[in-house]
């Protein structure tokens, strides 16, 4: 509520000159800038409070060229049955809501199914944003090259490539990948399977070190099945792997919501896990510790990786070099294997 017995200021200057600043120190106090000191934003962002001030939001934009808003994509390219509702991009999308909001920002949500190349430079020049987040390359790797050799302030979750002209955080997929080999190997498990589409950058990378540290017996037996990502298509293609593979004994799961698939076909079919099948994931996703039985999987800090993509992307706003971060991933062991 305003306060009584003080006349509620109606512009910017105003309002500076009630704080005692300048009208720059009130808008950058009122977007909580961390240009502005602890103290003095909060001094005036209580008096803004008290008499009720708030910014207009066009008018902030026409005077500093800045919207306070962060577009957020998923590029669904190469999974367009893919939902928001998959765990992972829940995860991701509440992380990164906090990190934005956090420092006085606003996030705009695209999810795209691409359908011409021009389309995140269409996003870029349409929607007023102040920078870009982008959760996985899909298979627009391509596109996000192409974008990133001219435009800095984008920040990709995903696999880092040699000559990347954009900042990117993710974990090493690769050495998730060997993780769990080696994990699967040392259960006695001899033939397995990788479920995942390897058109995507991160699933080729954890395919990549997977079959990397396969004895040459369990190369030679391994199959790769280039399952989608939603739970339904991981379970028929884990049905149809183990109607032709009757002896796997071991998978490696391009997710956390394949795997789950994968244990669901493998007791609809009769088979016991872990007795029958170990299962590893990919993710660590909160439901993978829930599921029956919990999931062993490869954990990717996304709560880390998402701060850090903010740091980073407020980093390249202000103008600063960046490098992209790889992030070591971890072994969890439960009960599936």
């Amino acid at each position: 509520m305003p306060r009584t017995g003080t006349q509620q200021p109606r512009t910017l200057q105003a309002m500076a000159k009630l704080a005692g600043v300048s009208p720059a120190t009130v808008s950058r106090a009122l977007a909580n800038s961390e240009l502005i000191s602890a103290p003095t934003r909060q001094r005036i962002q209580e008096l803004a409070r008290q008499t009720g001030f708030t910014v207009n939001p066009a008018a902030r934009m026409l005077r500093t060229r800045q919207s306070h808003t962060i577009a957020l994509i998923l590029p669904l390219g190469h999974e367009k049955g893919q939902h928001l509702s998959d765990p992972f991009f829940m995860a991701m999308l509440a992380y990164l809501a906090d990190a934005v909001s956090q420092r006085g920002y606003d996030l705009l949500l695209k999810r795209i199914e691409p359908q011409q190349d021009s389309w995140l430079r269409t996003i870029i020049d349409s929607s007023r944003v102040d920078g870009v987040l982008v959760i996985g390359q899909s298979d627009q790797a391509a596109v996000l090259q192409e974008v990133g050799e001219s435009y800095e302030p984008m920040v990709v979750w995903g696999q880092w490539a040699i000559g990347q002209s954009y900042v990117s955080v993710g974990a090493d997929n690769v050495s998730g990948g060997r993780l769990a080999a080696e994990h699967l190997l040392s259960r006695g498990r001899r033939t397995l399977g990788f479920l995942g589409n390897t058109d995507v950058p991160e699933f080729a990378a954890r395919y990549e070190g997977f079959r990397t540290m396969l004895t040459p017996e369990a190369y030679d037996a391994h199959v790769l099945v280039p399952a989608h990502l939603t739970s339904h298509d991981a379970f028929a293609a884990a049905q149809q792997l183990f109607r032709d593979h009757p002896d796997i004994d071991g998978v490696f799961a391009a997710s956390d919501v394949v795997a789950m698939g994968v244990i669901r076909a493998a007791v609809a079919m009769g088979r016991a896990v872990p007795e029958d099948l170990s299962v590893v994931g990919f993710d660590d996703v909160p439901i993978a510790a829930q599921s029956n039985p919990p999931l062993t999987t490869i954990r990717q800090d996304l709560e880390r990786g998402s701060t850090l993509m903010c740091e980073l992307l407020f980093n390249r706003m202000k103008g600063e070099p960046c490098s992209s971060i790889l992030l070591p991933p971890e072994l969890v062991v439960r009960s599936s294997t």
